[in-house]
């Protein structure tokens, strides 16, 4: 487009987008000085980096030039009009300086700690805000630091306002004119997000050039979309020849007589059931936010889990089972995908999420047809892509006609509803000769804490204790209606959370956040007794596996608890940073910048490092190969890792 077709009023954005380039060129260069790598700034590195980075600001540039078009669309051009238009364009104006240098600011700061830019760590800080929030305060003369800002910025807002404002009072165009230019404006960011991606780094030759060659904005919206934390980049890693000896090692633990399989995963092993296989169907119900705090039979709260409590002394129990997070979709994961939970965000949220051995995958090979049913919208977390993506087919609150929901919050309907629904499911499919795996998640263990009324002794509305005690009795309920169904006595039941309803405590992985339950039911099948092995999330698919007497190929991290050696308990947990795992009363802790912890799991004091320098390292096997299985499946090749 020729300069002469666009109107002067349409000059200011050139005057913002040249600020926004200046200071992020800035920002580049003062992160180079403080790198301090003289081969930065050699000839041809230097080039490929200014131009490389250039590309990314204007990436981001065309974003920020957004409000000050729909400003000049939306005034007028008379003189009212362009008055209005250079006063609200010089305010937007001061505020975009002080965001532009702020942004600078804080990509220092992260630099500083972290030696990249704003990434999924960047992200993740809006979920911990109090914690963040608070480090910063303590951390940084915050105060002093934006008055600075605040300065810096109105010394050169007033250096640019008599130009600037000369140049917003000048024609705006015809209306006509205003919004061909505003949708152009509007098309330039779309273009940036399709355009620009990790190909226009592949020129540069160190992930630091790679680094100091991006931009912060463009970073952190890179980071919304891609969901995830290079472990390659931010955690211990060891040589591969290590790992794959280490993990081979932990897997004989658990199972001495264990035949590995050649393969691009060392884990990958040969399973031979126990028992031939029984044919029974399958029914999995995660519980939504159920610790064993809640559960009487788990020595939890008395009178809130009657249904469970029976279930519990007919079944047979698993008293030191820990979930591997903190939220359902992580849940998920561990139940789904036997794998221990890598930095980030869970793999169901993940771009790639498929790929993967599932439980449904091996149900499905040996007959099964698999199922996800959900209380809620499955859009949510990702749920139908990663579920339907994997060979299940998703049942959701989309299928669930309105006449058969007695009560529905946002999260979704009624666990009574639901779990009727998955009655009718397995009875479909069941009449039909075929095999079933239900996935079932419930939702009403949730705030509101709502459901329907008349079912149990506590309000609706009330607190956990009700909601608790409501999907206890949705369960018998379900148990109820089940036995009645003639596929009830060749099914296999498992109750399990997803996660408990603790956050954060004396340490980053507090195990006590971390104590789930899990019952299974079969009458029949197994006596009722207590398992009190210590266990992980991951290990349930395993297990049920084991108990339907089914042989797979296996590339699951989790162990059979029933056939699995006393000597090896263990469990894993992670919030979003830190990944972990538990075992001998000893709680591992691995973090960005490659640090390593042991902790005493019961004190959460320090325990020395070097007297636990092997317990460490295998940990980081497990970890390391979980992270370059998702790479795997990612078609990404893992930086860091050796040979």
């Amino acid at each position: 487009m020729k300069t002469k077709l666009i109107p002067p009023r349409y000059h200011t954005l050139l005057w913002v987008l040249c600020l926004f380039l200046g200071i992020s060129l800035l920002t580049r260069l003062g992160l180079m000085f403080f790198e301090g790598d003289p081969g930065h700034f050699r000839p041809l590195p230097l080039l490929k980096i200014l131009g490389v980075g250039l590309v990314h600001d204007l990436a981001a540039g065309v974003y920020v030039l957004v409000p000050f078009g729909l400003l000049a669309l939306f005034t007028g051009n008379g003189p009212r009009g362009r008055r209005l238009y250079a006063l609200l364009a010089t305010g937007t104006l001061g505020l975009a300086i002080f965001g532009f240098l702020f942004t600078a600011m804080a990509e220092g700061t992260f630099w500083n700690e972290f030696s990249v830019r704003f990434n999924f760590i960047a992200v993740d800080y809006l979920v911990y805000t109090r914690e963040v929030l608070g480090n910063i305060w303590q951390s940084y003369p915050v105060g002093w630091l934006l008055g600075a800002l605040g300065l810096i910025a109105l010394l050169l807002l007033t250096l640019l306002l008599k130009p600037f404002w000369r140049v917003a009072m000048g024609d705006g165009g015809s209306l006509p004119r205003r919004l061909v230019l505003t949708l152009v404006l509007l098309a330039l960011p779309v273009l940036s997000f399709r355009l620009v991606g990790d190909q226009v780094r592949e020129v540069l030759d160190t992930p630091a050039e790679q680094e100091l060659a991006g931009n912060g904005y463009y970073e952190f919206m890179r980071a919304f979309r891609s969901n995830n934390l290079d472990y390659f980049k931010f955690y211990k890693v060891l040589p591969d020849t290590v790992v794959t000896t280490r993990l081979r090692q932990e897997i004989l633990l658990g199972q001495p007589d264990t035949r590995f399989v050649a393969g691009d995963m060392p884990a990958t092993r040969q399973v031979i059931a126990e028992q031939a296989p029984n044919h029974r169907h399958l029914v999995l119900v995660s519980i939504e936010s159920l610790g064993v705090d809640y559960v009487e039979a788990f020595g939890g709260q008395p009178g809130l889990t009657p249904n469970l409590d029976q279930l519990a002394a007919e079944g047979m129990t698993f008293s030191q089972l820990y979930a591997t997070g903190l939220r359902t979709v992580r849940g998920l994961e561990a139940l789904t995908l036997s794998i221990p939970p890598t930095p980030g965000h869970a793999v169901p949220v993940r771009e790639h999420n498929t790929g993967l051995q599932t439980l449904g995958g091996v149900l499905k090979a040996n007959g099964y047809q698999p199922f996800y049913i959900y209380g809620g919208y499955s859009y949510f977390d990702n749920m139908e892509n990663f579920f339907a993506g994997n060979g299940y087919t998703v049942i959701d609150r989309t299928q669930v006609p309105d006449s058969e929901i007695h009560h529905e919050t946002i999260w979704g309907i009624a666990d009574e509803d639901i779990l009727r629904k998955a009655i009718q499911v397995i009875g479909t499919q069941a009449a039909r000769g075929e095999r079933v795996f239900a996935h079932i998640m419930t939702t009403s263990n949730h705030r509101p804490y709502t459901y329907p009324e008349g079912r149990i002794d506590i309000p609706s509305g009330s607190g956990r204790e009700g909601a608790v005690k409501y999907t206890d009795w949705a369960i018998g309920d379900f148990m109820q209606r089940a036995s009645r169904e003639p596929w009830f006595a060749d099914t296999v039941f498992a109750f399990v959370a997803d996660h408990t309803s603790h956050g954060r405590g004396r340490t980053d992985l507090p195990p006590e956040n971390y104590h789930i339950p899990l019952i299974v039911y079969a009458p029949g099948l197994i006596t009722p007794r207590q398992i009190d092995k210590l266990a992980s999330q991951i290990d349930v698919a395993p297990t049920l596996l084991g108990l339907l007497g089914i042989s797979y190929e296996s590339r699951f991290f989790g162990q059979d608890m029933l056939h699995s050696n006393d000597r090896h308990q263990r469990a894993f947990m992670a919030n979003y940073l830190t990944v972990g795992y538990l075992e001998n009363h000893k709680v591992v802790e691995l973090g960005p910048k490659q640090s390593a912890s042991v902790v005493d799991a019961t004190t959460g004091a320090a325990l020395p490092l070097d007297e636990n320098r092997e317990l460490v390292d295998d940990v980081v096997a497990y970890y390391q190969t979980a992270s370059r299985e998702l790479h795997r499946i990612a078609g990404n090749k893992p930086a860091g890792a050796t040979q």
